[in-house]
């Protein structure tokens, strides 16, 4: 069978960092208006709130080469009171949730960054398809909840799961588990 020779790339290598250059932060803010709004609906023009404004923003960057190109995964993260960390908006390009590495991946840098300096406590409300998810990453249901008109999860991760990394801004790479189809 011959590949179509059409088929647009989609990258097999990742970088997980802190969102530092203003790229970064206007692809998050792209990506999350595609899932968010026009993908799910749940917003009308935009997602941003006050926690933006507040928040420490995460993305996933797909890779040409040894080059950064694209994000392709974003969630953003925030101390509302000390001691205990929120996640919320995890969003994953479309092109990119079959690889079965970045909803992780932004996972794991969320809570190591906030253990890093000094997290007792990690909560998202998670929408509920993606529990099992959350729960194969060691996370505990709390309770079930609405939020925006949909079913979510209040879910509190596992600490022990997550230690802390050093130069968390950094970030790590990923590597896809399988190539999206």
């Amino acid at each position: 069978m011959i590949s179509d020779p059409f088929t647009p790339f989609a990258s097999s290598y990742f970088r997980i960092k802190h969102a530092s250059d203003p790229w970064e932060v206007d692809g998050a803010a792209r990506l999350r208006r595609e899932v968010f709004c026009r993908e799910q609906g749940i917003f009308e023009n935009h997602d941003r709130d006050e926690i933006d404004a507040v928040a420490l923003h995460i993305v996933a960057l797909s890779s040409m080469a040894v080059l950064s190109d694209e994000v392709v995964g974003t969630v953003r993260i925030h101390q509302p009171q000390p001691g205990v960390w929120t996640g919320s908006r995890l969003a994953v390009d479309r092109g990119y949730r079959r690889t079965g590495a970045l909803g992780a991946a932004l996972i794991k840098l969320a809570v190591s960054t906030a253990t890093s300096v000094g997290c007792q406590r990690f909560y998202a409300h998670v929408q509920s398809q993606n529990e099992l998810m959350f729960r194969r990453l060691n996370w505990q249901r709390i309770e079930e909840i609405e939020l925006h008109g949909l079913p979510h999860v209040l879910m509190q991760a596992d600490l022990a799961a997550y230690p802390p990394l050093i130069n968390a801004q950094d970030g790590f790479h990923a590597l896809a588990k399988r190539i999206a189809a």
